[in-house]
């Protein structure tokens, strides 16, 4: 399977969900997907993944460059709802949650694609995918990369004009038509990122009672 193209299963084995937003800052993109007021703690992925899976249980041993009652504080230690990191690379901000039930939503990308143009790109744990592209609040396309002419989006053609990215799902093989489609449309859209774009400390926060 090809895999560069960011984020990626090989990065995130349990799934994901990824917002790619363009003009707006990390702290601006956090603030819009939490819809409250935040307090980001910067963290590694590495360091997100200790987090999430020891909780209230972490001490200083397994996160050594962290101050743990700063994460106490800020709410990062709580199990009840997503754990999300935000980045920049160019002229777009990315936020990325692991497994991602939280930031697939439609309403999360209607809200941060206000006054600019949003890309959300998800794979589930259990290898299902999805697309879906907005512009101003508005959802123009939304499609299992399978089905790629099965656009639930309300204006489905103006994701297709913008990056073609139908004949690079049709002159692939099927297994890669996810990556195919990810890949031709951030290279489109110029929100293409390196692998490496999560690996160091980025903004982090939890969205604390959402599920």
């Amino acid at each position: 399977m090809i895999i560069d193209i960011f984020p990626n299963s090989q990065l995130y084995g349990t799934g994901y969900c990824a917002l790619f937003v363009r003009g707006i800052s990390p702290t601006e993109l956090l603030t819009r997907v939490s819809g409250r007021e935040i307090q980001p703690v910067p963290l590694t992925r590495l360091e997100a993944d200790a987090v999430k899976a020891l909780g209230e249980d972490i001490d200083e041993d397994d996160v050594p460059e962290l101050n743990t009652d700063e994460l106490n504080s800020s709410g990062m230690l709580q199990n009840s709802g997503p754990l999300l990191r935000a980045g920049t690379h160019g002229d777009w901000s990315f936020v990325v949650e692991s497994e991602g039930p939280y930031l697939a939503s439609d309403e999360i990308l209607a809200s941060v694609s206000r006054d600019t143009v949003a890309l959300s790109v998800r794979v589930s744990e259990a290898g299902s995918t999805w697309i879906s592209y907005a512009e101003n609040s508005e959802i123009l396309s939304s499609f299992d990369p399978l089905f790629p002419r099965h656009d639930y989006g309300k204006r489905p053609a103006t994701l297709e004009e913008l990056t073609g990215f139908r004949e690079a799902i049709d002159s692939g093989d099927r297994s890669g038509a996810y990556e195919n489609a990810v890949r031709k449309i951030q290279q489109e859209l110029q929100c293409a990122m390196p692998q490496e774009a999560d690996a160091a400390k980025l903004l982090a926060v939890r969205v604390a009672g959402v599920y």
